[in-house]
């Protein structure tokens, strides 16, 4: 058996009668053609994990910052989660630690989506919906990329309003959900920081 810190999944054991794995979808704003992917992940996975995730099913090569902003359901309060940075490059607002945070709490049914941001020049605006969840998720490897359309843009192609040249139309509905192969977050953690 493979080791958690060697393995390229989550494994997620989940159990009868709990909400298990949440359904989400993910779809690229202000593109030329749509871009979109849906998910199957753990119901207890974390900002950060959820980040990786996201670089993995969209394509991105992780080289650049991240942050989700999110409504939290009790205070209404606009949260933002990313990696903290004490440089005061994102303004007077607080960025909460994404590893500190579950996504379950502030994502709903119905609800406002969660927009994840990637790489703060091209402005990558990601929208992302909690369509549905599973009380038993026993037996499931989870992330798992369930369906999706479209490329996503190449990195540092300058945001969507330039990519739309970079884009191959034709190839929109060549999307392999099966294709894709996730990252283990605490090996992309020790890769990002050096440290556990």
């Amino acid at each position: 058996m493979t080791s958690p810190e060697k393995s390229n999944i989550i494994t997620f054991p989940g159990g009868p009668g709990t909400i298990g794995a949440l359904e989400l979808r993910i779809d690229l704003v202000l593109m030329p053609a749509p871009v979109w992917r849906k998910l199957l992940v753990p119901a207890r996975m974390n900002f950060w994990e959820l980040h990786v995730a996201l670089q993995d099913v969209m394509g991105w090569d992780d080289c650049h910052l991240h942050q989700f902003s999110v409504d939290d359901p009790r205070s209404g309060q606009r949260l933002r989660f990313g990696i903290p940075d004490e440089s005061g490059f994102h303004g007077v607002h607080d960025i909460l630690a994404g590893w500190e945070y579950p996504i379950a709490p502030y994502l709903s049914l119905g609800g406002h989506p969660a927009l994840y941001t990637y790489d703060f020049g091209d402005n990558w605006q990601h929208e992302i919906n909690l369509e549905g969840v599973a009380d038993d998720s026993e037996g499931l490897v989870l992330p798992k990329c369930l369906e999706g359309q479209g490329q996503c843009p190449p990195e540092d192609s300058g945001g969507p309003a330039m990519c739309a040249s970079l884009i191959d139309r034709d190839a929109e509905d060549d999307f392999d959900p099966d294709s894709i192969l996730f990252d283990n977050p605490r090996l992309r953690w020790q890769r990002a920081f050096g440290r556990d």
